[in-house]
C-alpha cells in the first residue's frame, strides 16, 4: 500500500538541483514538493515556478510564505499565475512569519491570527474570480478582482494551508483553512497538543478532522553511517535554535542550550560560526526533534510522526544523497 509522502526545499541545494530532485522524487511516488521562504535567502515563488514546469503530476507547495510582505492583490495575481503554469497543482502554504526577523526588517506583526484570517478570506475569494470589496483593520480593497482577459476565467483550485507553531494558529488552521502545516523540530509527542487545538478550531466551523489535512515538515537526513546523518541535521538545527525562537520553544530545548548557541552565532550567522555552536547541541536533542540515521532509522522516526498525526510527512533532506532519502520513502 502505497503512502502519502513530499519533499521540503529550502537554500540547500541549488534551484537547478532542487528541479532535478523534483523530477526524480515524482517518478517515485511523491506527492508534493514544498519550497521554503523564512530566512533572507531564497523566495519561494521563483523555485515553485521552477519545479512546476519541469515536472507533470506531483504538487508544489509554498511553505510558507508570510502574509506580512505582499499586497493580497499581488498575492493572488501570483497564485494566479502559478495555476496557469501547473493547473490544479499549487498549494497555498501561508504562515505568520516570526520575529527578530519580521521586526527588523519593519514589520509589527501584530493580531496574527486577525491578520491571517482577512488573508485567507480576501485570497479565497480573489482566487474564485470574484470581484472583491473588503474593509478590514489588515486588508482593505474596494471593487478589485482578477480581471483575465487571455485564458481561464474559472476559479482556482488553489488549496489554503496554514503554516501554525503556536495553538492559536492551530485553531485558526481548523477553523478555516484547508490544511495545516505542522511545523518541524518538534518531536513526534508535540503533535498531540496541537490535534487538540485543530479539533477546537474545526468544531467552530461544523467540520471534522478528516475535513483537514495535516502535513508535516520534518527534518530528514539520511546516511548509511548514523552519526554521519545526526552531525549534518545537526548544522540545520544549531541556526534555527539561536534565530527562531518560536521553533527553539516548541522543540522543548532548555533555555540554557539555546543561550550557548546564541552567544556564538551573529546574524546572519556563517557557517564557522555555526560549526562552533554545533558542541552545544547534544545529539540527542537531534535524535528526538529530526528523522535523522540509517534508512532504517530514519523510516521509524517517521511513521512515529504518522502515528502522532501526521497525514503526509515533508522531509528535507539534509544528508549528502538526496536521492537515499528519496529512494528510502519511494512509493513505487
Amino acid at each position: 500500500m502505497t503512502e502519502r509522502v513530499a519533499m521540503y526545499l529550502q537554500d540547500k541545494h541549488e534551484i537547478r538541483e532542487g528541479m532535478a530532485y523534483c523530477q526524480y522524487a515524482e517518478a517515485k511516488g511523491f506527492e508534493a514538493v514544498w519550497q521554503a521562504e523564512s530566512r533572507l535567502v531564497r523566495d519561494a515563488i521563483v523555485p515553485m515556478a521552477a519545479f512546476a514546469a519541469v515536472t507533470n503530476r506531483i504538487k508544489v507547495g509554498s511553505g510558507v510564505i508570510n502574509n506580512w510582505t505582499r499586497n493580497i492583490g499581488l498575492l493572488a495575481a501570483t497564485f494566479l499565475t502559478l495555476d496557469d503554469l501547473a493547473p490544479n497543482r499549487i498549494i497555498c502554504g501561508i504562515g505568520a512569519w516570526w520575529d527578530p526577523l519580521a521586526k527588523n526588517v519593519g514589520i509589527e506583526r501584530r493580531k496574527p491570527l486577525k491578520a491571517m484570517r482577512e488573508t485567507i478570506e480576501v485570497l479565497r475569494r480573489l482566487l474564485r474570480m470574484e470581484r472583491v470589496t473588503f474593509h478590514g483593520e489588515f486588508h482593505n480593497v474596494e471593487g478589485i478582482e482578477l480581471d483575465v482577459v487571455h485564458g481561464r476565467r474559472e476559479p482556482r483550485n488553489v488549496p489554503m494551508y496554514i503554516g501554525a507553531t503556536h495553538m492559536g494558529m492551530m485553531e485558526l488552521a481548523g477553523e478555516i483553512a484547508d490544511g495545516v502545516l505542522l511545523n518541524y523540530c518538534v518531536p513526534p509527542a508535540y503533535n498531540i497538543e496541537a490535534l487538540k487545538h485543530i479539533e477546537v478550531g474545526a468544531k467552530k466551523a461544523g467540520r471534522r478532522m478528516e475535513d483537514i489535512d495535516r502535513p508535516q515538515l520534518v527534518v530528514c537526513s539520511v546516511d548509511r553511517d548514523h552519526k554521519r546523518a545526526v552531525d549534518a541535521a545537526k548544522e540545520l538545527i544549531t541556526q534555527y535554535l539561536a534565530q527562531q525562537p518560536h521553533i527553539a520553544e516548541a522543540s522543548g530545548t532548555p533555555e540554557e542550550t539555546v543561550k550557548k548557541v546564541q552567544s556564538v552565532l551573529g546574524w546572519p550567522a556563517t557557517k564557522e560560526q555555526i560549526h562552533k555552536a554545533m558542541q552545544y547541541v547534544p545529539d540527542d536533542l537531534i535524535e528526538r526533534i529530526t528523522a535523522s540515521g540509517t534508512p532504517d532509522e530514519v523510516r521509524a522516526k517517521v511513521a512515529e510522526y504518522r502515528r502522532y498525526g501526521c497525514t503526509c510527512p515533508i522531509l528535507y533532506p539534509l544528508g549528502e544523497d538526496v536521492r537515499l532519502m528519496i529512494d528510502t520513502f519511494a512509493q513505487v
